[in-house]
């Protein structure tokens, strides 16, 4: 099994595809094709330089990946950098994919960023499983409020 990570700037916009329908479908959610489009869009774009992502290969297909947006804080002197989305299909789970794609993101932000952090649902046990092991958990609980 050979395993690689590259940019998403190198993988098929139908491959990450396959996997953007399969993350939202796991978090029971659905956006339009014109948002997936332009998330797409805003992932590749040089000039969109706060979001950037990476996907996982195993044997040359594309299989998982991260989404990553960059942004300055009033708290430090680097930015932060924010892991918005991480997915591994369901075939190639418990793998250590998870795992690569986010010390990938360690190693990618190191130097460049004061920390990279996320979120995850409290009821996705499995994945804080990983989180527990590779990162501190804050203690600090979400709050929202949809403007639209």
């Amino acid at each position: 099994m050979t395993i690689k990570i590259i940019s998403l700037t190198e993988c098929t916009y139908s491959a990450w595809l396959s996997l953007w329908q399969g993350y939202l479908t796991f978090y029971q959610t659905a956006l339009s094709e014109q948002q997936t489009k332009l998330t797409w869009e805003r992932l590749l774009d040089n000039n969109h330089t706060n979001m950037f992502g990476y996907a996982i290969q195993v044997d040359d297909q594309v299989v998982g990946f991260v989404h990553l947006i960059s942004h300055d804080s009033t708290w430090t002197t680097l930015p932060y950098c924010y892991l918005q989305d991480l997915f591994i299909h369901n075939d190639y789970r418990n793998q250590g994919l998870a795992r690569r794609l986010i010390e990938h993101s360690y190693a990618v932000c190191t130097g460049k960023f004061d920390r990279v952090y996320w979120l995850t649902h409290d009821s996705n046990h499995t994945a804080q499983l990983l989180y527990d092991r590779i990162a501190s958990k804050t203690g600090f609980i979400q709050y929202k409020k949809a403007l639209h």
